[in-house]
């Protein structure tokens, strides 16, 4: 079927909603996320931003592609108006921020650059951390089966994160639902979907003071 008969498919007749943790969020049907993750971590992304105001922050510069924003974003490699490009790990902004969100990103930090250092990670996870006012949360969204290393501290339960949470895809047409740790650990990246076949979800809530 031609993409854009599918996507007119998907956005008159196709599921709307999926749920995780309780709450039910909108997928995004869009032309160009028919066949991958994107479908499901926009939504996220919209309702977190949504329930949160004050300074945002967002890692990897995703949600300009497909929604308009005005918060920061921080992005290492891409050049795009707007976009700072730096390493997460040394960006020391004049303030903190209320919400950090990053979409498939902090599983590239380390693993995708020479020379490799898996544990980056963590430290980019702890800094991000810092970056928070008191009571502020972070949202990170990242695939299992790409980054072997992430994938060891997921299990391990030493991500740093407050919460995590796991969805799987369960179809061909892009439909996804809350699953447990295994069975998301399970998954492999492109296989047999295209992109992740599954995601985790982590968050962080600041003390407050």
């Amino acid at each position: 079927m031609h993409r854009a008969a599918i996507y007119m498919r998907r956005k008159n007749f196709g599921p709307k909603a999926f749920s995780l943790g309780g709450k039910q969020y909108n997928y995004e049907v869009h032309p160009f996320i028919l066949d991958n993750e994107r479908a499901v971590e926009i939504g996220l992304a919209r309702t977190f931003l949504n329930e949160h105001s004050g300074r945002i922050l967002e890692v990897g510069n995703v949600l300009g592609n497909f929604t308009p924003h005005v918060h920061d974003v921080v992005d290492k490699y891409e050049v795009a108006p707007g976009v700072i490009n730096e390493d997460i790990i040394t960006f020391e902004p004049p303030k903190k921020y209320d919400a950090i969100v990053t979409l498939s990103t902090l599983e590239h930090v380390g693993w995708d650059e020479t020379p490799r250092t898996p544990e980056k990670i963590l430290a980019a996870i702890a800094h991000l951390k810092t970056l928070l006012t008191p009571g502020g949360e972070l949202m990170a969204t990242m695939p299992p089966g790409y980054n072997a290393f992430l994938d060891q501290i997921v299990r391990e339960q030493r991500t740093g994160f407050s919460k995590v949470k796991f969805l799987v895809r369960t179809t061909a047409n892009n439909q996804w639902c809350e699953a447990a740790l295994e069975e998301a650990m399970s998954r492999k990246f492109n296989e047999p979907f295209t992109c992740a076949n599954a995601l985790i979800v982590g968050t962080f809530t600041a003390p407050k003071k």
